[in-house]
């Protein structure tokens, strides 16, 4: 086969994958569902454990609309490792579920939803961060390369492991 037959052939094999993307990362809290939701319904706490604020410390962020729940909006600007963009809560339900409008400006334009949402049992509370959008053409062609759930889930499994210690450790 040419050189040309295989690009041929990865460029048609790239429109067959899946037109939307999911990442979703989960872990068990020891606190009551209010607690975690408090940080996750308020974009003043994102800093608290968020896994990409501590990769730049010089990042500008800012808060407008609301001060937490439907209508708070964070934007942040940073160097290469955290980029630009957009979050806006869109919809939260009392120690349920947090939905964030999620649109990344630079290195990339993506837009996206980020959804929070929180399970309890026995003093425990489960809390699942997932993202899922659209998946343009080139997403579907990266991703034949670099697994976007490997790239994304280990900044949702730090945040994640950041939001607990923080839930736990305060009183």
């Amino acid at each position: 086969m040419s050189l040309v037959g295989a690009v041929v052939l990865l460029l048609l094999f790239a429109t067959t994958r899946s037109d939307t993307f999911r990442v979703e990362r989960s872990i068990a809290v020891k606190a009551e569902p209010a607690r975690v939701y408090a940080l996750l319904n308020d974009f003043h706490a994102f800093g608290s454990w968020s896994p990409w604020e501590k990769l730049d410390p010089k990042m500008t962020v800012n808060h407008c609309g609301a001060t937490s729940g439907p209508g708070a909006v964070y934007t942040w600007d940073g160097n290469d490792g955290v980029g630009a963009g957009r979050m806006e809560i869109l919809k939260s339900e009392p120690d349920t579920r947090v939905i964030v409008k999620l649109d990344f400006l630079k290195p990339f334009e993506g837009h996206n939803t980020s959804e929070y949402t929180l399970a309890s049992a026995a003093g425990t509370t489960t809390v699942t961060w997932a993202m899922y959008g659209p998946s343009p053409y080139i997403s579907k062609l990266m991703g034949i390369f670099v697994s976007m759930d490997r790239m994304i889930g280990k900044d949702f499994e730090r945040g994640l492991s950041n939001l607990k210690a923080q839930v736990e450790n305060r009183p």
